[in-house]
């Protein structure tokens, strides 16, 4: 009898045990919900340099020293935009293609080259040959093109540009290694040029490539980039660098115009200044 008394009791006052805990619940996914309308992208609020560690860090700011320290630091822009593509196997064992053509790379390179006051080298200009040999004098260097991940050892990860001869048209991470650069910024606008193996002193692949041939400040994608709000986010970025030498407040400021018009990260987020923002 006592049992089922506490039975119906617990039953009748089980709705005034339960309304509390469900407008608490109520309450809490409202204001979760509302909250949204407070978050941000880290972009619109922050300016943002990446340094892998703090080793690489220590390089790029000696880089930058070395750089300011030379006379001969005045080359001429290198900007390549859609090179006629070689032919590559995706992945080991795949059979080999002609890589796709990028024509809003090309027009990033048209468009970019006279805020640099040089001329754009585009198609099957775009040897690999020819740009290995520019390379070293140039003081800002800009690739338009295909990148090629390998995140196995990093070192074969690489840029497609136009072969010739008995090169295969692909530049690699191992091959800017051993090359002695002066450029104090170089754009890599292609797909993944940020990836490569993951260390416990970073990522080793394009970008530690090139601040270790001698360059302070790389700008690389994160992912796979869309050609067309990628070529509006290059463009704005040098217009923005005329005004302001400051790379990652160009950078930031690209993103947020390139965001105006294409609203999803994806078109707009894959870019990241490793290095010296100066």
């Amino acid at each position: 009898m006592t049992l089922c008394v506490l039975c119906l009791l617990f039953f009748a006052l089980l709705p005034l045990l339960i309304e509390p805990i469900r407008n608490s619940l109520l309450y809490f996914l409202h204001k979760s919900i509302t909250s949204l309308k407070k978050w941000y992208y880290l972009i619109e609020k922050h300016t943002i340099l990446t340094a892998p560690s703090i080793q690489v860090l220590d390089l790029t700011r000696q880089q930058l020293q070395k750089l300011a320290q030379k006379q001969s630091h005045s080359g001429r822009a290198l900007v390549l935009g859609n090179p006629t593509m070689p032919i590559v196997s995706a992945y080991l064992g795949a059979p080999k293609q002609q890589l796709s053509p990028l024509p809003g790379a090309e027009a990033e390179a048209i468009a970019i080259a006279p805020l640099l006051n040089t001329q754009a080298i585009t198609g099957a200009q775009g040897t690999k040959a020819a740009i290995v040999q520019k390379m070293p004098q140039a003081s800002i260097i800009h690739l338009a093109t295909h990148g090629l991940l390998d995140d196995v050892n990093g070192l074969g990860s690489a840029i497609a540009l136009a072969p010739s001869g008995s090169d295969d048209g692909l530049l690699t991470a191992e091959e800017i290694f051993d090359m002695k650069l002066q450029a104090n910024l170089v754009v890599l606008s292609a797909c993944n040029t940020g990836e490569g193996r993951i260390t416990g002193d970073g990522v080793i692949g394009l970008s530690r490539a090139l601040i270790s041939a001698g360059v302070p400040s790389v700008i690389v994608s994160l992912w796979a980039v869309p050609d067309a709000p990628t070529s509006e986010l290059m463009q704005s970025f040098y217009q923005n660098l005329q005004n302001n030498p400051d790379k990652a407040q160009a950078l930031r400021q690209a993103m947020l115009t390139t965001m105006k018009t294409h609203p999803q990260p994806r078109n707009w987020a894959a870019f990241t200044l490793i290095g010296e923002a100066e």
